[in-house]
């Protein structure tokens, strides 16, 4: 397995250009083709191009602003993107929310770049949620920058969270290719007595084989007797120095995360490094 097509979300927002540099290098570092896609924020679905060639005139202007944002958002998104050493891109600018549109386009990547959402940068998805909304529903890994701080490197240290569940294993197997390139690959086992009937006798040791005959080399670590797995995973990415954590997203439902917190939560929320997530 291989990154061929890395899609990355492009707006106005303060944060565009970090995780464009982001996607970018990991463009670059996998020869992968880099699609910066831009949505002037007009649902596909409220009027279709007759429609609107035959609207009302200020509509059109409205539309017209629109495209001239995208456009330049996206002018802004290549240059960052070349001087981070990207050379096959393509721009895509479409009539479309930035929740949907991105998770449509998503369909046809390997990888998703967004950033964490960011309260006080209203631009940044048109709407509420967004990064949860596209990691959700586009059914492809989702790697999330954090809006604060910088990060010139991602993947050389990873750290991997592994509870046996489904979604870890589907995170596991969509970052391979980051594994294969990285110096460095730890996997944490966060209180493996509570999920002891996944894990084997030995928690860790059957994904460390996996990844083995992936041709990666993975140290394994037991965090017992953690309280916030979340805030235990954010604390061992720190001493760690780890630049990219890799994670299943919403083990649980969606609805009992939000009622009683959960680490896709805490991560979303708190993420203090990159995040590659898959649900």
């Amino acid at each position: 397995m291989s990154y061929k097509t890395i899609l990355v979300h492009v707006d106005l927002s303060a944060h565009c250009a970090q995780r464009t540099q982001v996607a970018a290098r990991l463009a670059a570092a996998h020869d992968a083709h880099l699609v910066l896609a831009a949505m002037t924020g007009l649902s596909r679905f409220a009027m279709t191009g007759e429609e609107l060639a035959q609207s009302d005139p200020v509509i059109n202007s409205h539309r017209a602003l629109l495209h001239q944002r995208a456009t330049k958002a996206l002018d802004s998104a290549e240059a960052v993107a070349r001087s981070a050493g990207a050379s096959r891109i393509e721009r895509r600018l479409m009539d479309d929310e930035a929740a949907a549109g991105i998770t449509l386009q998503a369909r046809y990547s390997d990888l998703v770049v967004l950033s964490q959402e960011d309260r006080n940068e209203a631009m940044m998805g048109g709407a509420e949620n967004f990064p949860e909304f596209v990691l959700l529903n586009c059914g492809r890994p989702v790697l999330i920058v954090p809006y604060a701080g910088h990060f010139p490197a991602v993947g050389k240290r990873v750290l991997v969270a592994w509870n046996g569940s489904r979604e870890s294993t589907r995170a596991v197997t969509a970052a391979l290719p980051l594994l294969q390139q990285a110096d460095k690959v730890e996997i944490a086992v966060i209180n493996p007595d509570q999920d002891s009937d996944v894990h084997g006798p030995q928690p860790g040791a059957d994904i460390a084989l996996y990844l083995a005959r992936h041709g990666v080399k993975a140290e394994t670590m037991m965090e017992s007797a953690v309280k916030d797995p979340g805030e235990g995973l954010l604390s061992l990415a720190a001493d760690l120095s780890s630049d990219l954590l890799v994670m299943g997203a919403y083990g649980h439902s969606r609805f009992r995360e939000i009622l009683l917190g959960g680490v896709t939560r805490k991560l979303l929320s708190s993420m203090t490094l990159p995040v590659l997530f898959a649900h």
